[in-house]
C-alpha cells in the first residue's frame, strides 16, 4: 500500500486527534507551578481552579497548533517528520484545520466560565487573548525572526503560569516568572539546535529562519541560558523571603537535581543530538525522569513534611 492509500485509510477522527497534539499538553502542567511553589497544592478549591485553567489552556494551545499546521502545510510536506501531520499529509483539509482551531479556542473561553468569580474569569480571558494574539503574530511574522521566535515561545510558558496564578488565586513571585522564562528559553534553544543539525544533514531548512542560526551560536546560547537558569534557582532557594515563607533554609539541597537535569539535557542535545521535542525528551529519557522525580520528592519532603 503506497503512502497516499495509507493516508486515505486512516480515520479522520485520528487526524483531528493528531492535529490537537495531546502529547504536547504536558507542557501545560506549568499552570500548576504557582500552586506548588506557594505551598497550596493540596487546597481543593485552588487545585480545582488550576485544573480548569489547565484544560482551558490545553484547548487554546491546540487551537494554535491547528492554525500553525494550516499555515505551514506546504513547508511541512518537505520535512521528514512533519510531513506526517494530518494537514500536510492530506488527511485533513485546511478548512477543517481552521474549524477545529476556532472550536478549540471558543471551548477554552467557555470553560473559563467555571472559574469561581467573574473578575477571575475576565482575567483568565485576558491571558488567553494575549496568548492568541502573540501566537497569531508568531505564526504570520515573528517566527521568521531568529532569536525573537524563541523568546516568544518562552513568553508562552510565562503566560501558562500567569493563567495558573489567576485560576488558583495565587500571586506570582518574580522568582517563578524568571525561572519559568529561563527554563523555557533553554528548552526552546535546545529544540532549535535539533533544527540546525537537521538542516546541516539534509540541506533542507525545517523553518525559514534556521539559516540565521548555527551550532556554535546555539551551543553558546545554551551554555549562557543554562548557567542563568541554575543561578536563578539557587538564588531563589537561598533568598530570605523564600526561607521565611517555607520556614526552612534547606531548599538549596534540591538544586543538585536541577543541575543534574540541565547537564543531562545538554548531553542529550549536544552529544546524542536528541533535543527536537522537549516533551519527547522528558517522556523518553529515564535519566531526566529520575532527576525530575528526585527534585520533586526532595522539594515536597523539605517544604511539605
Amino acid at each position: 500500500m503506497d503512502s497516499a492509500n495509507r493516508v486515505s485509510a486512516r480515520p479522520q477522527w485520528l487526524g483531528v486527534l493528531a492535529l490537537l497534539r495531546p502529547q504536547q499538553w504536558v507542557k501545560n502542567l506549568f499552570i500548576f507551578v504557582p500552586l506548588f511553589f506557594d505551598g497550596r497544592i493540596a487546597e481543593v478549591q485552588s487545585l480545582a481552579g488550576a485544573a480548569v485553567g489547565f484544560v482551558a489552556f490545553c484547548l487554546a494551545a491546540s487551537a494554535v497548533y491547528c492554525l500553525n499546521d494550516v499555515l505551514d502545510a506546504e513547508q511541512d510536506r518537505a520535512h521528514p517528520v512533519k510531513s506526517a501531520r494530518p494537514i500536510a499529509s492530506g488527511l485533513l483539509s485546511k478548512r477543517a484545520g481552521v474549524a477545529v482551531s476556532v472550536l478549540c479556542f471558543v471551548s477554552a473561553f467557555l470553560l473559563c466560565l467555571l472559574l469561581p468569580a467573574w473578575p477571575t474569569v475576565v482575567r483568565a480571558w485576558g491571558v488567553l487573548l494575549a496568548y492568541l494574539a502573540m501566537n497569531i503574530l508568531y505564526c504570520f511574522w515573528l517566527k521568521h525572526i531568529a532569536v525573537v521566535d524563541v523568546f516568544l515561545i518562552a513568553t508562552g510558558f510565562v503566560l501558562r503560569i500567569v493563567l495558573g496564578g489567576v485560576a488558583a488565586s495565587v500571586s506570582l513571585t518574580h522568582w517563578i516568572v524568571l525561572m519559568t522564562f529561563l527554563l523555557a528559553l533553554f528548552l526552546a534553544f535546545a529544540k532549535r539546535r535539533d533544527d540546525v543539525a537537521l538542516y546541516l544533514q539534509t540541506g533542507q531548512a525545517p523553518r525559514k529562519n534556521i539559516v540565521r542560526y548555527n551550532l556554535t551560536f546555539i551551543d553558546q546560547l545554551l551554555g549562557i541560558v543554562a548557567s542563568l537558569t541554575m543561578m536563578c534557582y539557587i538564588l531563589y532557594a537561598v533568598s530570605p523571603d523564600v526561607v521565611e515563607r517555607f520556614g526552612t533554609p534547606r531548599l538549596y539541597l534540591t538544586s543538585v537535581f536541577v543541575l543534574a537535569a540541565i547537564i543531562r539535557y545538554l548531553q542529550l542535545a549536544t552529544v546524542y543530538q536528541f533535543s527536537g521535542s522537549p516533551t519527547k525528551v522528558v517522556l523518553g529519557d529515564r535519566v531526566v525522569q529520575i532527576c525530575i522525580l528526585c527534585w520533586l520528592l526532595s522539594f515536597i519532603l523539605i517544604i511539605y513534611i
